[in-house]
Protein backbone atom coordinates (compact mmCIF):
# COMPACT_ATOMS: atom_id res chain seq x y z
CA UNK A 1 0.00 0.00 0.00
CA UNK A 2 1.24 3.15 -1.11
CA UNK A 3 0.76 6.37 1.53
CA UNK A 4 1.39 10.08 1.59
CA UNK A 5 3.48 11.97 3.50
CA UNK A 6 4.12 15.76 3.63
CA UNK A 7 7.34 16.48 5.24
CA UNK A 8 7.58 20.18 7.02
CA UNK A 9 11.10 20.73 6.35
CA UNK A 10 11.82 19.72 3.22
CA UNK A 11 8.34 20.96 1.92
CA UNK A 12 7.84 17.49 -0.34
CA UNK A 13 5.34 15.34 0.07
CA UNK A 14 6.66 11.40 -0.38
CA UNK A 15 4.75 8.30 -1.33
CA UNK A 16 6.04 5.48 1.22
CA UNK A 17 5.55 2.11 0.62
CA UNK A 18 3.78 -0.19 3.24
CA UNK A 19 1.42 -0.27 5.78
CA UNK A 20 3.45 2.59 7.91
CA UNK A 21 2.46 6.14 6.92
CA UNK A 22 -0.11 8.53 6.19
CA UNK A 23 -3.22 7.43 4.89
CA UNK A 24 -5.17 10.28 2.60
CA UNK A 25 -7.71 11.60 5.53
CA UNK A 26 -4.69 11.92 7.97
CA UNK A 27 -2.88 13.80 5.62
CA UNK A 28 -5.52 15.66 4.52
CA UNK A 29 -6.19 16.83 8.33
CA UNK A 30 -2.89 18.34 8.74
CA UNK A 31 -4.35 21.04 7.80
CA UNK A 32 -6.90 21.47 10.83
CA UNK A 33 -4.03 20.15 13.21
CA UNK A 34 -1.44 22.84 12.37
CA UNK A 35 -4.57 25.42 12.76
CA UNK A 36 -5.11 24.39 16.52
CA UNK A 37 -1.40 24.26 16.94
CA UNK A 38 -1.32 28.06 15.39
CA UNK A 39 -4.44 28.79 17.68
CA UNK A 40 -2.96 27.05 20.70
CA UNK A 41 0.41 29.47 20.23
CA UNK A 42 -1.37 32.80 19.65
CA UNK A 43 -3.70 32.34 23.12
CA UNK A 44 0.02 31.58 24.66
CA UNK A 45 1.41 34.76 23.27
CA UNK A 46 -1.70 36.46 24.17
CA UNK A 47 -1.62 35.22 27.92
CA UNK A 48 2.11 36.07 28.39
CA UNK A 49 1.67 39.43 26.99
CA UNK A 50 -1.66 40.17 29.73
CA UNK A 51 1.16 38.66 32.25
CA UNK A 52 4.09 40.94 30.77
CA UNK A 53 2.05 44.23 30.78
CA UNK A 54 -0.24 43.75 33.77
CA UNK A 55 0.47 45.98 36.83
CA UNK A 56 0.91 44.00 40.29
CA UNK A 57 -0.49 44.77 43.58
CA UNK A 58 1.48 46.82 46.18
CA UNK A 59 1.46 46.03 49.69
CA UNK A 60 1.37 49.07 51.14
CA UNK A 61 1.33 47.47 54.86
CA UNK A 62 5.25 46.78 54.45
CA UNK A 63 7.81 48.73 55.11
CA UNK A 64 9.64 50.35 51.85
CA UNK A 65 13.23 49.28 50.87
CA UNK A 66 15.05 50.42 47.81
CA UNK A 67 16.41 47.23 45.76
CA UNK A 68 18.75 46.18 42.67
CA UNK A 69 15.74 45.12 41.00
CA UNK A 70 16.55 41.13 40.08
CA UNK A 71 12.62 41.14 39.51
CA UNK A 72 13.94 41.99 36.09
CA UNK A 73 15.05 38.84 35.09
CA UNK A 74 11.44 36.99 34.99
CA UNK A 75 10.53 40.00 33.04
CA UNK A 76 13.31 39.26 30.44
CA UNK A 77 12.82 35.65 30.18
CA UNK A 78 8.72 36.44 29.52
CA UNK A 79 10.33 38.88 26.77
CA UNK A 80 12.81 36.44 25.01
CA UNK A 81 9.98 33.51 25.50
CA UNK A 82 7.31 36.12 23.66
CA UNK A 83 9.94 36.58 20.70
CA UNK A 84 10.74 33.04 20.46
CA UNK A 85 6.69 32.32 20.48
CA UNK A 86 6.21 35.14 17.93
CA UNK A 87 8.94 33.03 15.59
CA UNK A 88 7.26 29.66 16.08
CA UNK A 89 4.15 31.04 15.13
CA UNK A 90 5.26 32.70 11.89
CA UNK A 91 6.73 29.20 10.67
CA UNK A 92 3.75 27.52 11.60
CA UNK A 93 1.78 30.09 9.62
CA UNK A 94 4.48 29.44 6.42
CA UNK A 95 4.00 25.86 6.92
CA UNK A 96 0.30 26.18 7.02
CA UNK A 97 0.38 28.05 3.93
CA UNK A 98 2.76 26.13 1.64
CA UNK A 99 0.48 22.63 2.79
CA UNK A 100 -3.16 24.72 2.22
CA UNK A 101 -1.97 25.40 -1.16
CA UNK A 102 -1.01 22.11 -2.07
CA UNK A 103 -3.45 20.12 -0.87
CA UNK A 104 -5.72 22.68 -2.45
CA UNK A 105 -3.97 21.69 -5.87
CA UNK A 106 -3.83 17.95 -4.95
CA UNK A 107 -7.75 18.20 -4.30
CA UNK A 108 -8.38 20.31 -7.60
CA UNK A 109 -6.39 17.12 -9.70
CA UNK A 110 -8.96 14.71 -8.99
CA UNK A 111 -11.60 13.90 -11.94
CA UNK A 112 -15.31 14.38 -9.99
CA UNK A 113 -16.30 17.90 -9.13
CA UNK A 114 -18.15 16.38 -6.27
CA UNK A 115 -15.62 14.65 -4.66
CA UNK A 116 -13.31 18.06 -5.25
CA UNK A 117 -16.25 20.46 -3.15
CA UNK A 118 -16.71 17.48 -0.76
CA UNK A 119 -13.24 17.21 0.24
CA UNK A 120 -12.45 21.32 -0.34
CA UNK A 121 -15.26 21.83 2.58
CA UNK A 122 -14.05 19.13 5.05
CA UNK A 123 -10.42 19.68 4.80
CA UNK A 124 -10.03 23.35 3.31
CA UNK A 125 -12.36 24.85 5.26
CA UNK A 126 -12.81 22.45 8.32
CA UNK A 127 -16.30 21.86 7.68
CA UNK A 128 -18.34 18.69 9.59
CA UNK A 129 -20.28 16.96 7.40
CA UNK A 130 -23.81 17.55 8.42
CA UNK A 131 -23.05 21.18 7.50
CA UNK A 132 -21.04 19.59 3.60
CA UNK A 133 -24.94 18.17 3.55
CA UNK A 134 -27.27 20.90 3.92
CA UNK A 135 -24.57 23.13 1.79
CA UNK A 136 -24.63 19.95 -0.95
CA UNK A 137 -28.55 19.43 -0.73
CA UNK A 138 -27.48 15.81 0.00
CA UNK A 139 -28.32 13.45 2.78
CA UNK A 140 -26.13 13.14 5.28
CA UNK A 141 -25.18 9.41 4.96
CA UNK A 142 -24.76 9.97 0.96
CA UNK A 143 -22.42 12.65 1.84
CA UNK A 144 -20.62 10.20 4.23
CA UNK A 145 -20.45 7.18 1.54
CA UNK A 146 -19.07 9.92 -0.67
CA UNK A 147 -16.78 11.17 1.57
CA UNK A 148 -15.37 7.57 1.71
CA UNK A 149 -15.25 7.32 -2.05
CA UNK A 150 -13.53 11.07 -2.87
CA UNK A 151 -10.89 9.76 -0.10
CA UNK A 152 -10.59 6.28 -2.41
CA UNK A 153 -9.87 8.57 -5.15
CA UNK A 154 -7.83 11.18 -3.57
CA UNK A 155 -5.27 8.32 -2.45
CA UNK A 156 -5.81 7.04 -5.98
CA UNK A 157 -5.07 9.83 -8.16
CA UNK A 158 -2.14 11.61 -6.10
CA UNK A 159 -0.57 8.27 -5.73
CA UNK A 160 -0.79 7.89 -9.28
CA UNK A 161 0.46 11.59 -10.28
CA UNK A 162 3.34 10.98 -7.43
CA UNK A 163 4.31 7.90 -9.32
CA UNK A 164 4.93 10.12 -12.50
CA UNK A 165 7.26 12.63 -10.74
CA UNK A 166 8.84 10.62 -9.07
Amino acid sequence: MKTLIYDPGTEVVVVVEGKSGMKAKEYLQQLQRLDVMIDQRLQEKADLQAGLFSTGGVDYTKERVQTASPGNAGYEKKVIRMIDLEREIDDLIDEYVDLKHQIIGEIQGMKKPDHIRLLYLKYVKNRKLEQIADEMNYSYQYVREMHRAALKEFSQTYTNLQQGVL
